[in-house]
């Protein structure tokens, strides 16, 4: 048995969730909103809580603030029983990014603080060998590619599976060398957005099929439509469930976190698809990355009172997915 079912590296911040903002303050003038509310936030941070909401024994790898939002990040960490002891501190301040109208098209203003400080070099690699499973963040193309390849390499020699969720480029580079890490990294995540511009492929079969020449194991994420899984060259599609959405916020680190807990538990890819389908869900229902997704009796509560309401169907799936026009 080893100490940790998963070892995380990425981002945690705060999140400021505006709601009801329909227009920014021209100078002078002040815009009144419907309400704001803090939450911790970063990709790898809302995956990390997810996923130990769920049951699973994780460690955090990251950097924070020696300030008041950085205890607030520890502090919701502990409440789920993550280990925080690999956290470096730092004289910067801790991340702050403030999202308006999360419930539509989002817009960020982010101050990216500790979270610039962030590296590979950060991962204890002596940590790794109590570990299953290590996620990772933060990929910047040709920025930190090496250091990408070098730590997935250094993890896979002490024993332990990976995934990476591959993020937006900003840079708009969408860099080619990804490939080359797709083939070494176990579990791929990426959404259709990014999908296309990688491959430059409008179609899902064909973006599928172009990156099945470089990974064995790869999920698109499809937004409210589902979700799309290969593995070893077959892909299994799960549509996605119809719920209120309140904030969209962390909807897919909800989601890479079913899907990692349905791996590490040992279930089918199409079971795999259908926990992480509901902890995306879930997640949107109310306002915060986190706050919404759910503990292992209320994932198996909302499957079950919706049991035939999704389809494995990939005939059934290219029909949702050639509509088009969906927010990923």
């Amino acid at each position: 048995m080893k100490k940790y079912d998963a070892i995380v590296i990425g981002d945690a911040n705060i999140d400021l969730v505006i709601a009801g903002c329909n227009e920014l303050p021209e100078p002078g003038q002040e815009v009144l909103v419907q309400n704001m509310t803090m939450h911790v936030g970063g990709g790898a941070a809302l995956f990390s809580i997810a996923l130990a909401k769920l049951g699973l024994k994780l460690a955090f790898n990251g950097i924070l603030g020696e300030d008041g939002f950085g205890q607030q990040v520890r502090d919701r960490f502990a409440q789920y029983g993550i280990d925080t002891s690999f956290i470096r501190g730092s004289s910067t301040n801790t991340g702050i990014s403030i999202a308006i109208n999360p419930e539509q098209d989002r817009s960020f203003i982010t101050y990216l603080g500790s979270n610039a400080e962030l590296s590979m070099k950060l991962l204890d690699m002596e940590s790794v060998a109590s570990a299953r499973h290590v996620h990772l963040t933060g990929y910047r193309g040709r920025q930190n590619h090496g250091e990408f390849m070098e730590t997935v390499r250094a993890v896979k020699a002490r024993g332990a599976t990976t995934s990476l969720d591959v993020g937006w480029d900003d840079t708009g580079e969408w860099f080619t060398g990804i490939y080359e890490l797709m083939g070494e990294v176990d579990v791929f995540f990426m959404n259709e957005a990014e999908a296309e511009h990688y491959t430059a492929c409008s179609d899902v079969k064909a973006i599928i099929a172009k990156l099945s020449a470089h990974s064995n194991h790869f999920i698109v994420k499809l937004g409210s439509a589902g979700a799309v899984a290969t593995v070893n060259g077959q892909s299994k599609f799960r549509s996605g469930f119809n719920v209120p959405v309140v904030d969209t916020t962390g909807a897919g680190d909800s989601f890479n976190a079913g899907y990692i807990y349905g791996l590490l538990t040992g279930k089918e890819t199409e079971t795999c698809l259908l926990y992480g389908n509901a902890c995306g869900a879930l997640s949107v229902t109310e306002s915060g990355g986190s706050t919404g997704t759910p503990d292992r009796m209320a994932l198996e509560r909302f499957i079950a009172g919706r049991e035939g309401s999704t389809t494995d169907n990939w005939e059934n799936a290219s029909c949702i997915l050639s509509g088009g026009g969906q927010n990923r």
